[in-house]
């Protein structure tokens, strides 16, 4: 029988992580941050939180890992509040590169049915 709970957990670290940023951190390099995606590992030590930015520049995308690095811990407290887990995952935020690799899809697309 399969075993799932590694995938139910990082479904309620998401929830709980964007709820935390929303409403808990007051940064303001991590306001326009969302959370794309988590990853657990099998026995739920370590978990990589994916986000994505609405803005381009690379100077915002360094600011905003720098605000989730810096909230890292009272985001990791927050989650062992919220969830019901023996021992809180380690986090560790990294940058969501398939919402560029969407558009870059997209434009090459259009750009496609413009030439003909």
């Amino acid at each position: 029988m399969a075993n799932y709970r590694d995938r139910r957990v990082a479904q309620e670290i998401l929830k709980e992580v964007n709820q935390i940023l929303r409403k808990k951190v007051r940064d303001p390099r991590v306001q326009d941050v969302t959370i794309t995606d988590v990853r657990v590992t099998g026995d739920l030590q370590q978990a990589t939180i994916f986000y994505s930015t609405l803005t381009d520049l690379a100077s915002d995308k360094q600011k905003a890992q720098a605000g989730l690095e810096k909230a890292t811990g009272l985001v990791r407290r927050e989650l062992g509040q919220a969830l019901t887990l023996y021992k809180v995952p380690e986090i560790q935020f990294e940058l969501d590169e398939s919402v560029q690799y969407g558009n870059k899809i997209d434009e090459m697309i259009r750009a496609l049915h413009s030439e003909e």
